[in-house]
């Protein structure tokens, strides 16, 4: 199966971009509330890198149970992946995010307040449950709320909101571990922080619209129109609700839906196993044992403690910036040569640190050498593979099934990103970091293969002529 495809398309329906200036700000408010499901999902992961050495003291934590801690968020994301997913194609995309903004004030409570490990596990997988829904709801309510030719900058600013999320964790880890760092529990203020988004998150979603292609998919036509007058001209509303109302009818001729449909019908089989791919693809680079563990990689490489905190930071910078030539780059590139031109910067800096960390002396060329090559290696990573990641699952599953297909590749993503969280603190300490990266590379060399071969273009077509383009070549 080859499905390589180089081509910008440009769109089968064009729509005159002629929308009032009120209708425009109306979408980039819709965009901003939204993307605070993101804040909170970078937010909460990242928090723990600086949280784990204080946690770890007043705790008691061993390695195993670092990993634990770690990669419980990680296992409740793949659980909240699939069932926000199953959840926001029953019930709406707009009601499930509300329903998520309130599991991550609990969760974020849950961690705060834990006192021991056993229920700051049970909270971190609260909070993954949110983390999970999140990353599955919100870029589908974004693609699924923006014009096709603005798809790739509205859904990738979700990514934008997660790195920024991450980079506010670590700044903030930083200035209260300065303030606080020798008093009982710092880490307990450095977790209860993330209540504030999950507040801002329910108060605005309460007056954000349904998606449109939701309701177009219960034949809610007339709501439907209506919400996209709210982000379109009136011409391009009604133009635009016709050819989604038309795939929405042959849709439920269909009965798209579920698990039956994905296993009895063999172009979804196919497109699964892409959207498979494309999850495991972002998560075997080993992204996140940089963004969990980032700071003790650091101390390893020889800085201190405080120093390896504050060094930190850099990754939360580059990958912040990363981003916005992200989004400048998705509206002028193709989406594979992005993603495999991510791979092979990713690879490279990987190899690099664990050439650094095997031939260079301990000391601050060591460390800085290393620190050089994490902020590398994100910059491919957060420029490149992450937001054509989260875009892509976001634009390749049909419509009725766009929330539960993204969910289960998700799950994908989240039970791959949990399996690395939770071994990688034993990998470390039984191989050491070398050898651990050095296993990256290779995975990162599969992973360049698999989207040279069966990954496709998506760029330049709506939602409903990438549904026809998809469906036939994988029939």
């Amino acid at each position: 199966m080859d499905v390589r495809d180089d081509t910008t398309t440009a769109p089968a329906t064009a729509f005159a971009d002629d929308a009032p200036l009120a209708v425009s700000r109306r979408l980039r408010l819709i965009t901003v509330i939204a993307t605070f499901g993101g804040l909170l999902f970078g937010y909460d992961t990242g928090v723990i890198n600086g949280a784990l050495p204080y946690m770890t003291d007043d705790l008691g934590l061993t390695p195993f149970t670092e990993g634990m801690v770690t990669s419980s968020l990680l296992l409740g994301a793949a659980v909240g992946a699939v069932t926000g997913g199953r959840f926001s194609d029953a019930r709406g995309r707009r009601r499930t995010i509300l329903v998520l903004a309130v599991v991550f004030f609990v969760g974020a409570l849950g961690c705060t307040l834990a006192p021991s490990t056993a229920v700051m596990v049970v909270a971190r997988f609260v909070l993954g449950l949110a983390v999970g829904g999140a990353s599955v709801t919100v870029p589908v309510y974004l693609a699924e709320i923006s014009p096709a030719e603005r798809r790739g900058a509205l859904v990738t600013r979700n990514e934008l909101m997660i790195v920024s999320g991450q980079l506010l964790a670590f700044t903030s880890n930083a200035v209260i571990a300065r303030v606080g760092g020798e008093s009982g529990g710092v880490w307990r203020y450095m977790l209860v922080l993330a209540t504030i988004p999950a507040v801002v998150l329910w108060f605005g979603m309460l007056v954000m619209p349904e998606s449109p292609r939701w309701l177009a998919s219960k034949t809610r036509f007339a709501e439907a129109l209506e919400v996209l007058k709210q982000v379109r001209s009136q011409q391009r509303a009604e133009a635009e609700l016709a050819e989604v109302s038309a795939l929405a009818v042959k849709e439920d001729q269909a009965k798209l839906g579920g698990w039956q449909d994905m296993k009895s019908t063999p172009w979804l089989r196919r497109l699964m196993f892409v959207g498979f791919g494309i999850a495991i693809v972002q998560q075997i680079t080993g992204v996140n044992t940089i963004m969990y563990y980032g700071t003790q990689i650091l101390t390893d490489a020889g800085f201190t403690a405080d120093s390896a905190l504050t060094a930190n930071i850099a990754n939360g910078v580059i990958s912040v910036l990363a981003t916005f030539v992200g989004i400048w780059l998705l509206g002028r590139c193709n989406r594979r040569p992005m993603l495999m031109t991510g791979q092979i910067g990713t690879t490279a800096a990987l190899l690099l640190i664990g050439v650094f960390s095997l031939l260079l002396p301990s000391g601050d060329g060591r460390a800085f050498a290393v620190l050089a090559m994490t902020v590398t290696f994100l910059a491919f990573q957060q420029g490149a593979i992450s937001p054509v990641t989260w875009l892509m699952l976001s634009e390749i599953f049909p419509m009725r099934m766009r929330g539960f297909g993204m969910g289960v590749a998700a799950v994908v993503l989240w039970l791959t990103n949990f399996a690395i969280g939770l071994v990688f603190p034993s990998l470390v300490s039984a191989i050491g970091v070398s050898s651990t990266f050095f296993l990256f590379v290779v995975a990162g060399v599969f992973s360049f293969t698999f989207v040279k071969l069966y990954v496709p273009e998506t760029k330049g077509r709506t939602l409903e002529t990438l549904e026809a383009e998809l469906r036939a070549r994988f029939s």
